[in-house]
C-alpha cells in the first residue's frame, strides 16, 4: 500500500509539473514573438466599415448610462455606427436608465442609439445577443458589456486591422483594472493580462480559439450564417469561437495596452465564485457539445479539449492539495519520491515570479502605482486564490451533473471607473460622473441574466 501511495505521488507530481510548465510557456508566448503580431496599428485607415454595437444588460442600473454615453462618443463617424442596448422586458430598472440616457443623447443630436427589448426566454446573454443580431444592419457586429470602458479609438483600430489584413473576426483586449481593491483582485487582473496579452494569441495561431465575451468583432454576414449564439451555453463566447475555428475562419487577436477595454474584478468572493462557476460550467457544456470534433487537425482538437477540460482538472487539483498536505505530514518518503514531489513547487515559484513582473508591467502600461504591500499580498493570497478557483470548478462540476444551468449574474459596481476618477482628481482634472452614480452602486440587484465575459472570461 505504501508503495502504491508513493507511485501515486510521483505520477501526480509529474503530471502537475508538466501541466504547470506548459501553462508557463503559454503565459510567456507573445514575449518570444515580434510585438507587431499582437499590437494595434500605429496609423489608421479612413473609416470604411460600419459597426453595430450590442450592449446586453441585466440589472445594470449603476453602470449602463455611462457605458452608452462612452460608446456614443467614440471617435468614429456616427453614420457608420448603430448602438443597441439590449434588455429583457422584466428589467424595468435598466430599461429606465437606458431610455433616459438615449433621450439625453437625442437632445444632443445623437440619433444612432436605440433600445431592444425582448419578451421571450431564456433570459440570458446569448438570447439577448440573438435579439440584437436580428436588428443589426451594419457591416460588423461587436459586443461590449454593460460596465465596459471602451477606448475612443477602438473602432478605428478594428477598421484598420480588418481592412489591411482582410480578416473578418477580431478579438480586442479586455483588462481588469482595480488590482488593489481586494486581496484577490491583483491575481484576477493578472489572469486577464496574461490571457489576452499572451495565451489567446497561441490559440489563434493554432486555430482553436475560445473567444472572449466582449470587445470581439464579427462580420455580420459571418455570424448570421453561423446561426448566432448558442442560447443554452453559459460560455457562448468560447462556443462561437470554436465554431468559427472549425469553419476555418482566421481570428486576429489585438492586445495593445493603449486600446484595451477596461473592466472591474468581481466585488466580493461570492460574486467571483459565481462568475468562475459559470465559466467552468460553460466550458464543460462546450466540451460535451462536441464542436471541437469538427476542428480539422488532431493538434487543434487536443488543444480545444485541453482548454475545455481544464475546469475538471482544477476541481481535481482542489482534491490533490489536501492529499498532498496529508502525505507530507504523515509519510516519510524516500529521497527520490520527495525530490519528484517537490517539482510542482518549483513551477509554482516560476509562476509567482512571472506574476510579480507582470504586475509591474501592467501597472507601468496603465500609469498605475504598485504599493509596497502589493507583492506580499500577492504571495499570501496565491494559494487561497487557487483554492477559490478549484472550489468554483468543483461547484461547476456538481451543477453540471445535477443539470442546473441557470445564469448566475456577476454584480458590477464600477470599481474600475472609481479608480479612473480618483486618478483624474489627482491630476487636477474635473471629476467625472462616476463620483455621482457611485453613491448608489451598492444597490445593484444581483439576479438573472447578464452581460458577462472569458476567459474568458
Amino acid at each position: 500500500m505504501r508503495d502504491l501511495i508513493y507511485a501515486v505521488i510521483v505520477a501526480l507530481s509529474v503530471v502537475v509539473t508538466i501541466q504547470s510548465a506548459h501553462t508557463l510557456y503559454l503565459t510567456l508566448y507573445t514575449w518570444n514573438r515580434p510585438p507587431s503580431e499582437a499590437s494595434a496599428p500605429e496609423q489608421f485607415q479612413p473609416p470604411r466599415l460600419s459597426f453595430t454595437v450590442m450592449l446586453p444588460a441585466r440589472h445594470e442600473e449603476a453602470v449602463i448610462a455611462t457605458t452608452v454615453g462612452r460608446v456614443a462618443r467614440a471617435n468614429y463617424p456616427p453614420g457608420l455606427m448603430q448602438i443597441l442596448v439590449i434588455c429583457s422586458a422584466d428589467d424595468e430598472g435598466t430599461i429606465a436608465k437606458a431610455e433616459a440616457k438615449i433621450t439625453e443623447l437625442r437632445r444632443q443630436g445623437v440619433r444612432n442609439v436605440s433600445l431592444v427589448v425582448f419578451h421571450d426566454k431564456p433570459i440570458n446573454k446569448p438570447h439577448g445577443l440573438n435579439a440584437g443580431l436580428a436588428k443589426a444592419v451594419m457591416d460588423v457586429v461587436t459586443i461590449f458589456d454593460a460596465e465596459d470602458d471602451i477606448h475612443p479609438e477602438i473602432f478605428n483600430v478594428v477598421n484598420t486591422v480588418m481592412v489591411n489584413e482582410q480578416v473578418r473576426v477580431v478579438q480586442g483586449g479586455v483588462q481588469l483594472m482595480n488590482f488593489d481593491s481586494s486581496w484577490y483582485s491583483a491575481l484576477n487582473v493578472l489572469e486577464y493580462f496574461f490571457w489576452f496579452k499572451s495565451r489567446l494569441h497561441y490559440h489563434a495561431r493554432r486555430g482553436a480559439t475560445p473567444l472572449g465575451g466582449n470587445t470581439v468583432f464579427f462580420a455580420r454576414d459571418l455570424i448570421t450564417r453561423l446561426g448566432g449564439w448558442d442560447e443554452t451555453n453559459l460560455t457562448e463566447d468560447a462556443d462561437i469561437g470554436l465554431r468559427l475555428s472549425a469553419s476555418g475562419e482566421p481570428i486576429r487577436i489585438v492586445y495593445d495596452d493603449r486600446y484595451v477595454t477596461k473592466e472591474e474584478t468581481p466585488p466580493t468572493i461570492r460574486q467571483f465564485i459565481k462568475q468562475r462557476t459559470r465559466w467552468s460550467q460553460g466550458f464543460m457544456q462546450t466540451l460535451k457539445k462536441g464542436t471541437w470534433r469538427e476542428l480539422p487537425t488532431g493538434r487543434q482538437r487536443r488543444l480545444a479539449v485541453y482548454t475545455l477540460a481544464f475546469p475538471q482538472a482544477q476541481a481535481l487539483l482542489g482534491l490533490y492539495v489536501p492529499f498532498s498536505l496529508l502525505t507530507i505530514l504523515s509519510l516519510k518518503a524516500p529521497v527520490l519520491v520527495a525530490l519528484v514531489s517537490f517539482l510542482p513547487v518549483l513551477t509554482l515559484l516560476g509562476h509567482f515570479l512571472i506574476s510579480v513582473v507582470g504586475l509591474y508591467e501592467f501597472a507601468d502600461a496603465h500609469d498605475l502605482k504598485v504599493s509596497p504591500i502589493a507583492i506580499p499580498r500577492l504571495a499570501f493570497g496565491w494559494i487561497p486564490y487557487q483554492l477559490l478557483v478549484s472550489y468554483a470548478s468543483m461547484r461547476a462540476v456538481l451543477r453540471h451533473l445535477r443539470g442546473i444551468s441557470n445564469w448566475e449574474k456577476t454584480q458590477h459596481i464600477g470599481a474600475h471607473r472609481e479608480l479612473a476618477d480618483t486618478r483624474g482628481l489627482e491630476l487636477g482634472e474635473e471629476p467625472s460622473r462616476v463620483a455621482l452614480f457611485r453613491q448608489g452602486a451598492g444597490e445593484v440587484a444581483a439576479g438573472g441574466c447578464a452581460a458577462a465575459s472569458a476567459a474568458g472570461a
